[in-house]
């Protein structure tokens, strides 16, 4: 049969995981072992963003796609509507507590989110905790780093799997998307960011009028 090809195809690359991938199988990605994915777009959001240096993609202001409704139980139990928070600029972040590179870009997120907060912007951080079995080890993740704002518990990736296809939407782990004030998809990366970078996506949205 010549099904034997297809597991050879697939293990090329972490790239070529990124690219083959179906909107079925986005939660089966271990891209955060693929540093390099980031610099490459995964998707196909109609040519309208411009990847710049680290990986990251942005979209003009007249060009976004409107983000869909993130909404669910919380690592903490609680319930979260992402919705509700238009108005901000929304940081989404997934993450998972296996995953080595969310644990290095944790220290950053935190630091970043509360600066925000403490100096009054218009900022929501929110995370898409995936593909972790309970909540525990969610939870034990957010205190070892000082996570304090709200993550999404989404062990099955559905959540990721509302993005539209031909958007800037996650399809690796991690992934951080930046929506603008109007809760469009304003900015992507597919790595782990620094504090530098991750402000990089979100200043010149606060900035924008």
């Amino acid at each position: 049969m010549s099904l034997s090809r297809a597991p050879r195809r697939r293990s090329t690359s972490g790239a070529l995981l990124l690219t083959a991938v179906t909107v079925a199988g986005v939660m089966t990605l271990t891209s955060c072992e693929d540093a390099d994915g980031g610099s490459k777009s995964s998707g196909s959001a109609g040519g309208n963003y411009v990847v710049g240096k680290g990986g990251i993609s942005t979209v003009a202001k007249g060009e976004r796609d409107a983000a869909p409704k993130l909404d669910g139980a919380t690592v903490d139990g609680k319930t979260l509507d992402t919705t509700e928070l238009k108005g901000k600029v929304v940081v989404l972040n997934v993450w998972g507590s296996w995953c080595p590179p969310c644990r290095a870009e944790a220290p950053g997120f935190a630091k970043v989110s509360k600066e925000l907060a403490d100096a009054g912007k218009d900022v929501a951080f929110v995370g898409i905790n995936t593909r972790d079995n309970s909540t525990q080890n969610a939870t034990a993740f957010e205190e070892s780093y000082g996570i304090t704002y709200p993550s999404l518990y989404d062990p099955d990736g559905k959540l990721m799997l509302r993005f539209p296809k031909g958007t800037l939407n996650p399809q690796a782990i991690p992934s951080t998307i930046v929506l603008d004030k109007e809760g469009k998809i304003a900015a992507r990366t597919l790595i782990a960011v620094s504090e530098t970078q991750l402000r990089s996506m979100i200043d010149p949205l606060l900035a924008e009028k």
